[in-house]
C-alpha cells in the first residue's frame, strides 16, 4: 500500500526527484498495533489487513467476543471490559509486555441500546451507553498514552459516528457519547502533540453485527434491526451501505506515515450523505 516511488515521465514545469522513495499509506511491517474491539465486525477485518502488512497486533476485547471470534496470528488476545479501569490497566500492561511498546492504538469498542426517545431512556441505560462508548474511549486512551509517547510517529485512532454530528432520534446516549469521543480526540491531539497523532473516524451505517445488536452483546445473525438497509442504501449517493473495508482503509491511512500532518481530525465515512 504505497505510492509508487518511480516518477512519471517528466512534464514541462514539473519538478521530479528520481530518488524520491515510496510513501507508505499504511503502517510499516513490524508496527506494534493494539486493536481494542478487535473481535467485532470492523475489528476482525482491521486485524486481517494489519496482518497482511506484517504488523504485530494485540487484540483487546470482551471475553465472550474473543470466544466467538478467536483472533489468529496475533501477538496477544486479551480479554477486557473497556469500561473497567482496573481491567484496562492490567490489559495494557500485559500487551506492553507482549509487544514491548506501541506504535498505534485503534479503539473500536462501543454499542447502542434499543432505540427509544431520550425522555423514555432510563438513567441506568443512559449511563451504560455513555460508559461503553465514551468512558471506554477515555480509559483505553489513558492506558495507551505512556507506550505511544515512548515511540516515534505513534498514532491513535478513535471510533466516532456520523450520529455524533447529526443527532438521530432514538440514539440520544449513543450520539452524545460519540460526540464526546470527537471532542476527546481533539483534546488528546493537542495534549499529545507532537509525539502522538490522534484522529477519529465517523462511519455512517456499516453492514456488521452492530446493526443486529452487536458482537459483544451476542446478537450477530438475522436481518438488521436498527434500520431498513435497502431504503437506507437507496438514499446514499454511492448507492450502497458501507462494508468493513470502507472503514478499515481510512483507519490504516491514519495509522500510517502518509497522514503524518493530520491530527485532531474526524474523517466521515458515509458514502456522500449526512443523514443517519
Amino acid at each position: 500500500m504505497t505510492l509508487p516511488g518511480k516518477p512519471s515521465p517528466a512534464r514541462p514545469g514539473l519538478d521530479v526527484d528520481p530518488d524520491l522513495p515510496p510513501l507508505p499509506l499504511a503502517p510499516p511491517a513490524g508496527a506494534r498495533i493494539a486493536v481494542v474491539g478487535g473481535a467485532g465486525g470492523i475489528g476482525r477485518r482491521l486485524v486481517t489487513r494489519l496482518g497482511q502488512l506484517d504488523a504485530r497486533i494485540a487484540v483487546v476485547d470482551l471475553a465472550r467476543s474473543l470466544e466467538a471470534h478467536p483472533p489468529r496470528n496475533v501477538a496477544a488476545a486479551i480479554a477486557c471490559d473497556a469500561t473497567d479501569a482496573d481491567q484496562v490497566e492490567r490489559s495494557f500492561a500485559e500487551l506492553g509486555d507482549r509487544l514491548g511498546g506501541l506504535d498505534g492504538m485503534v479503539n473500536l469498542c462501543g454499542f447502542a441500546e434499543q432505540r427509544r426517545p431520550v425522555a423514555e431512556t432510563a438513567p441506568e441505560d443512559w449511563d451504560r451507553v455513555i460508559a461503553g462508548n465514551l468512558r471506554a474511549a477515555y480509559l483505553v486512551a489513558r492506558a495507551a498514552v505512556p507506550m505511544l509517547t515512548a515511540g516515534e510517529q505513534a498514532a491513535m485512532v478513535q471510533m466516532a459516528s456520523g450520529i455524533a454530528q447529526l443527532g438521530t432520534p432514538g440514539y440520544g446516549p449513543y450520539g452524545a457519547a460519540k460526540a464526546g469521543v470527537i471532542n476527546l480526540t481533539r483534546t488528546l491531539a493537542q495534549e499529545l502533540a507532537p509525539a502522538v497523532r490522534v484522529n477519529a473516524v465517523a462511519p455512517a451505517a456499516v453492514d456488521t453485527a452492530f446493526l443486529r445488536g452487536g458482537t459483544g452483546r451476542g446478537v450477530e445473525d438475522g436481518p438488521p434491526t436498527r434500520l431498513d438497509v435497502a431504503a437506507y442504501a437507496a438514499r446514499v449517493p454511492l448507492g450502497r451501505i458501507a462494508e468493513p473495508d470502507d472503514v478499515v482503509g481510512p483507519v490504516l491511512f491514519l495509522l500510517g506515515p502518509a497522514s503524518r500532518y493530520l491530527t485532531g481530525q474526524t474523517l466521515h465515512i458515509n458514502g456522500g450523505t449526512w443523514f443517519a
